[in-house]
């Protein structure tokens, strides 16, 4: 819900300032016409999700940096602090955090029911992964809203581009002298519109593939920190059933 309405705020908003700031603008650009405000607006858009993704991601990481974190957490699975390193989790919050809680509290509630180590374990990863399935959408939600925009923002411009053309031509084609004014006017509208499709395309293209490499390095680092604290737990087992 909070979702959807984030994204009729967004769009509305987009579309309402790029009509005053394209009424604004010098005369050569508004004689890119009407898909100006169009190309202003995906331009908006496109800022807002990266605005969005970078408070998203920023809030994913948790509290603090993530490598001291971990550190922390092994110190404590190493000395068999259980109830503190789910703790720690708590307080640190985030993805990943959020992920390693899920598996320790597994772990814990699943002690007194007396199961093998391997049952143990599995239950324990099983309850890691299920926690990750629901962080992951979190994580890349709005990563296709900014590939699309890339795609319209070429094909808006394409568009524009077309139409300037066609104005150019149907000047060049009067009878007699071509009409100057209505040519330059054409090419003025497809040059604009040109450029402004592309710099969106560039500028969305770049901001999808920075934000999809900080979800995929995210994701390894839970998936590493995930094995890590069952490689630790099952450690943990193992000299529980060698000293019984």
């Amino acid at each position: 819900m909070k979702q959807r309405i984030f994204m009729i705020a967004v769009y509305v908003g987009a579309f309402a300032i790029a009509t005053v700031i394209f009424m604004q603008l010098p005369e050569y650009v508004k004689k890119g016409g009407p898909l100006v405000v169009l190309l202003i607006a995906l331009s908006i858009i496109s800022v807002a999700y990266m605005f969005e993704r970078s408070f998203t991601l920023r809030k994913a990481r948790g509290k603090g940096p993530l490598p001291p974190f971990l550190s922390r957490l092994r110190g404590l699975l190493d000395k068999g602090e259980l109830a503190k390193a789910s703790a720690l989790c708590s307080e640190q919050k985030g993805s990943c955090a959020n992920v390693l809680k899920a598996g320790l509290d597994k772990f814990g509630l699943l002690i007194p029911e007396k199961l093998t180590k391997d049952k143990h374990l599995s239950e324990t990863q099983r309850a890691m992964e299920e926690a990750n399935m629901l962080e992951v959408p979190l994580l890349e939600r709005n990563l296709i809203a900014l590939s699309t925009i890339a795609s319209i923002g070429t094909m808006v411009g394409l568009l524009g581009t077309t139409i300037g053309m066609i104005r150019a031509f149907r000047a060049m084609a009067h009878a007699g002298a071509p009409d100057a004014i209505q040519l330059a006017q054409g090419i003025s509208e497809a040059l604009i519109n040109t450029a402004g499709g592309l710099f969106i395309a560039i500028a969305a293209i770049v901001a999808y593939n920075y934000f999809v490499t900080k979800v995929d390095n995210f994701n390894y680092m839970m998936d590493e920190a995930s094995y890590e604290v069952v490689q630790l737990l099952s450690s943990r087992e193992g000299e529980k059933n060698a000293s019984a």
